[in-house]
């Protein structure tokens, strides 16, 4: 796990090809089958070399969530574990990977339209609506919740509204058992490396199509999936809002942002293992000993 940009996919493969085992991505963006450009997928040859799952597996439009996430991949394990004893999970969405690893509550699926009325709720009346809404439907998560996030507050709001209960009754603690071992590596890189890389890949997007993948997908701005840093911002630009120019400005400034907050909700996470990307052979090495059972 780490930041967009840090170098998570590099890794895994080197990671996949020295167990000879296979990838299950954890990027919640990377599961669209019309995004690949904006999401930065694996290339065509690392995804030859290497077998991935959860890659470009569901058209844009369709509902999915980490809930439903850590249900398939649960499904998956066991068949994968009997190829092979090891199987490395990579990407950099922490609420999937917390999924998979710790459990998530058991919450219901909500219709589209639900999601779509809130989404377009916060085009107009930005997240200070969401968040009025929330403390009337759900006081004691209005409380807890991530009040600058609009994607949880939303969240929360769409379950309230589908279900006719607060979001926060849904909620439980603890972790849920697993029957397999869980080693957690992150990657790491100083601010000023990591921001430049995320700015040069920003660049290299843009280079490959970026903005004609996004125009494509115009259509579907009103769905979850591409209410995602690198599509919103051409959407703004489609609509006049902005210049190209300030666009990818901005797809820059707030992949940065995101870094950020990848990194705050990984800092509670005291059984990760950090490295820098470039200390590959320290990362086979510990893999290989925490395995084995050198490294408790």
């Amino acid at each position: 796990m780490g930041p967009t940009g840090v170098g998570k996919t590099d890794i895994s493969v080197d990671l996949a090809n020295h167990f000879g085992c296979e990838i299950i991505s954890a990027d919640s963006r990377q599961f669209y089958r019309e995004m690949k450009t904006g999401t930065a997928v694996p290339s065509d040859a690392q995804l030859n070399t290497i077998k991935h799952h959860f890659i470009r597996f569901l058209p844009v439009d369709s509902y999915y969530s980490s809930s439903l996430f850590e249900r398939d991949v649960l499904n998956l394990l066991p068949e994968l574990f009997m190829r092979k004893n090891v199987v490395i999970m990579a990407g950099g969405s922490g609420m999937y990977i917390d999924a998979v690893c710790h459990g998530i509550d058991d919450i219901p699926d909500v219709e589209q339209e639900i999601r779509i009325r809130y989404n377009a709720m916060y085009l107009e009346s930005g997240i200070e609506g969401l968040r009025r809404a929330l403390k009337l439907m759900d006081p004691e998560h209005y409380n807890k919740v991530d009040l600058k996030n609009h994607k949880r507050i939303i969240r929360a709001l769409e379950i309230c509204e589908s279900t006719g209960r607060p979001y926060s009754s849904f909620l439980h603690s603890g972790k849920r058992e697993r029957d397999f071992r869980i080693i957690k590596i992150g990657l790491s890189r100083e601010r000023e490396e990591l921001y430049q890389r995320i700015n040069l890949r920003v660049d290299r997007m843009v280079e490959e199509g970026l903005e004609k993948e996004a125009a494509e997908l115009y259509g579907f701005k009103s769905h979850n999936a591409l209410n995602t840093v690198g599509y919103r911002e051409f959407f703004d630009f489609f609509d006049g809002r902005i210049s190209k120019d300030k666009a990818i400005e901005l797809i820059k400034r707030n992949s940065r942002r995101y870094a950020k907050r990848q990194l705050t909700w990984w800092a509670k996470d005291k059984e990760i293992n950090w490295f820098h990307p470039d200390q590959k052979d320290e990362i086979l090495k510990f893999a290989a000993d925490s395995i084995s059972g050198q490294v408790l």
